[in-house]
């Protein structure tokens, strides 16, 4: 039986990044709606979203957790698919997703990761690939790997949890309790841009504060050690 698969794009002041975004979301087969679920942008984000055809627009408060919880419970879905905006899924995308999710005991999945400087070149780039170390090694996904969930799961779940950093592993502790969450051995390109800017605040979110989130470590002592979060 076909699945009917919903993605959830949360955003706050992406107007130079939702166009591409939605346009490459819009180019890959089996994608059934997008909900763009934004958190109080001060630029055009909100305008450029609205003007694409067949795209929801919904305003939610700040707080990327929040702002996905928003737009699933507007939906109607057999597989919520978050994507970030600086996140790129491949064409078949939605077919991996339906591979995986033939297996039963599977509730959830995500997909590896490519980091990749954005234009021109940068110091950094070559340090890139340290970023996608973890969607490799792993077994809880983080948000920037297209995660994806069974929608009665994510109920289950009770959702992302309300708190500014963390969300995304809070969720997958949630989902390993109900099932198997799977790797899927396909990639999505991600912008290297935050890490480019910050690159040691991101290192420090990388290797450091999930270590630190799992010994008890408050997310809202994180959030203030890497800085207001999206």
């Amino acid at each position: 039986m076909t699945q009917r698969i919903v993605a959830i794009v949360p955003v706050l002041d992406e107007e130079l990044r939702i166009g591409p975004c939605l346009a490459a979301l819009r180019a890959v087969p089996g994608i059934a709606e997008i909900v763009v679920v934004d958190g109080g942008s001060q630029d055009r984000t909100v305008a450029i979203a609205g003007a694409v055809p067949r795209i929801r627009v919904v305003q939610a408060p700040r707080g990327r957790g929040g702002q996905m919880n928003a737009g699933a419970a507007v939906v109607a879905a057999d597989v919520l698919l978050f994507v970030h905006a600086d996140v790129q899924l491949p064409e078949d995308a939605a077919v991996w997703i339906a591979r995986v999710l033939e297996d039963v005991g599977v509730v959830a999945g995500a997909f590896r990761t490519r980091t990749v400087v954005d234009h021109g070149a940068s110091w950094i780039a070559p340090f890139l690939p340290l970023a996608d170390i973890r969607s490799r090694l792993s077994a809880l996904p983080y948000g920037d790997q297209a995660l994806f969930v069974r929608h009665e799961a994510f109920v289950r779940a009770g959702g992302f949890p309300d708190q500014p950093l963390m969300e995304d592993l809070e969720l997958a502790f949630r989902l390993r309790r109900l099932g198997r969450i799977a790797r899927v051995p396909a990639t999505v390109r991600v912008s290297g841009r935050r890490f480019i800017a910050r690159p040691i605040a991101s290192i420090l979110a990388m290797r450091l504060f999930p270590a630190l989130y799992r010994l008890g470590v408050p997310p809202r002592v994180l959030a203030q050690l890497y800085g207001r979060p999206r």
